[in-house]
């Protein structure tokens, strides 16, 4: 069952098409990346699918409801954590987590959500003296109290240093856990591999690619490199008609093989059967900034921490 359903969305400005044709989905209990460089309309088709702005073309359906047309249901069903989120200094975590709760006709316990996402220590410090990992706590705890089954979250992890983002990622998984499905918004390739059952790349206002981050890496042509030095010769034309094989050359007395998929057993397979033993066996897998590169073009940028 999908909860969001995003199909042909387009949107302009001015005469600029910045989305273009946009077509995913986020199934029940899954978390799906929106991934991609800056300027390909990441940020308008997720404010679309918020309510924030009408697409000119196309269809969005979260849990069913039409954002446009069902806007009050929807702020009922879809918790938001926004990438500029900001609350005023001086206001405490208790504070503001209970004004939150005031928006909703049946919100979480906000005493009971602050103590389990770790912040009771800190529920009445003001919101100036938070780290910013506390606050992006704080941020995912405003996107729950209103009890969402969908949670869109932007650009959650940027600027914190390794521990913050490793501890906001437990965090992540823990809203999955809970039933929550989650759509994120992010730059960070690690973040990504770990947390989503899918990623969406986006490029040039439209979506190049959704699978798996191993199905697309899998998928990339020679995503995958082998080397080694053959125990016996070999005909490299027996490894280059193998069809997980994308390329063969060989440097001195070494192979380097190059390709896709099951390459490693492909290639291990055929030499077991011709009674060759790779020698110094090196295996090197791409990762799924390689695979955004090669889509797009564009390595992907992350803000220091």
């Amino acid at each position: 069952m999908s909860v969001i359903e995003v199909r042909h969305l387009r949107k302009a400005y001015g005469g600029h098409v910045v989305v273009d044709d946009v077509s995913f989905d986020v199934g029940e209990g899954e978390i799906v990346g929106i991934l991609g460089p800056n300027g390909t309309g990441k940020t308008t088709t997720v404010e679309c699918i918020e309510g924030l702005r009408s697409p000119d073309g196309g269809s969005i359906s979260v849990l069913g409801l039409d954002p446009q047309r069902d806007r009050a249901a929807l702020r009922r069903v879809l918790g938001v954590q926004l990438q500029a989120g900001e609350l005023p200094e001086r206001l405490r975590v208790r504070e503001a987590v209970e004004l939150f709760a005031a928006f909703y006709e049946d919100p979480a316990d906000p005493a009971e959500l602050i103590d389990r996402w770790g912040l009771g220590p800190k529920r009445d410090a003001f919101y100036r003296d938070l780290s910013g990992g506390q606050r992006q706590r704080l941020s995912i705890v405003l996107a729950l109290v209103g009890r969402p089954r969908v949670a869109i979250l932007d650009e959650l992890t940027t600027g914190l240093d390794p521990q913050a983002r490793r501890d906001t990622w437990a965090a992540i998984e823990q809203i999955r856990g809970e039933g929550v499905s989650v759509l994120l918004v992010t730059h960070i390739m690690e973040e990504a591999e770990r947390l989503c059952d899918r990623v969406a790349v986006f490029s040039a206002g439209r979506v190049v690619a959704v699978d798996s981050p191993a199905g697309l890496i899998a998928g990339l042509a020679g995503g995958q490199r082998l080397r080694f030095r053959p125990s016996a010769p070999v005909d490299e034309a027996v490894l280059r008609a193998l069809p997980e094989v994308d390329a063969v050359r060989r440097h001195g007395p070494d192979l380097e093989i190059t390709g896709r998929g099951e390459l490693l057993t492909a290639v291990t397979t055929r030499l077991a059967r011709l009674g060759v033993v790779p020698t110094g066996l090196r295996v090197e897998q791409a990762r799924l900034d390689d695979v955004v590169v090669a889509l797009t073009g564009h390595e992907p940028v992350e803000e220091p921490a």
